[in-house]
């Protein structure tokens, strides 16, 4: 199927959901993000922040761009002017760095961010504990950002075939994502992103709750990775 045919397939999908999509276009060219742009798809993901920004500086400017994969500190200052969202954020330190970086460049909007929670078994992925995002929402350091805009949690479950496992993982970051909206958000409707879900496994994701689904083969086709 075509990339516009893909992103209809999509639209149609989530259309009486709360949920989106976040079409992944790490790897792929300009011209491919710009056929899904021009089938009204406005909101993609990157995991690297050279080529999020190469790409940025060729596109049109009302894209919506989220950064999913781990990021660096001292790559922030390269993305913290036009970034919409960062979905990776796993700790204080980061965090701070963001905020810091937002307000060097004078953002009028905050950038917002997710947490991103640790879910899987597999020490490849990054992420946080549930322990740790609620120090991090109890510290000082965090009461007093003024830049940023914490908006849900992320998470990246195992890689796996096993629907079981992937419901188990889901539900517990659903339930993370409750607590913590339970707990520091209950009067901040912005606290609303449950970002899980990609192309192997998004419609047990969206059955759990997923409010922003990272799909990318399933848009774009297979990435070549020797690029």
């Amino acid at each position: 199927m075509a990339i516009a045919d893909n992103i209809l397939y999509f639209d149609e999908q989530l259309r009486n959901t709360p949920c989106r999509l976040v079409a992944v276009s790490k790897t792929h060219p300009v011209a491919a993000i710009q056929e899904a742009y021009d089938a009204g798809h406005r909101l993609f993901g990157e995991n690297k922040v050279q080529e999020l920004v190469e790409k940025y500086e060729q596109l049109p400017h009302d894209i919506s761009w989220h950064l999913i994969g781990h990021l660096q500190t001292n790559k922030v200052k390269q993305i913290a002017g036009f970034i919409n969202t960062i979905e990776s954020v796993d700790s204080l330190r980061l965090l701070e760095e963001i905020n810091r970086r937002a307000e060097m460049f004078g953002r009028t909007l905050p950038i917002n961010c997710l947490l991103q929670i640790a879910i899987a078994d597999e020490e490849t992925k990054y992420g946080m504990t549930y322990e740790d995002a609620v120090a991090l929402l109890q510290s000082e350091e965090y009461r007093a950002m003024k830049y940023i805009r914490i908006v849900g949690v992320m998470g990246i479950a195992t890689n796996t075939d096993d629907e079981a496992k992937l419901r188990q993982e889901f539900r517990y970051l659903r339930y993370c994502f409750e607590q913590l909206r339970d707990t520091f958000f209950h009067a901040n409707l912005d606290f609303c992103e449950l970002s899980m879900g990609m192309t192997s496994d998004w419609k047990i994701a969206l059955e759990e709750g997923s409010t922003l689904l990272r799909v990318g083969s399933g848009v774009f086709g297979a990435r070549d990775y020797s690029k």
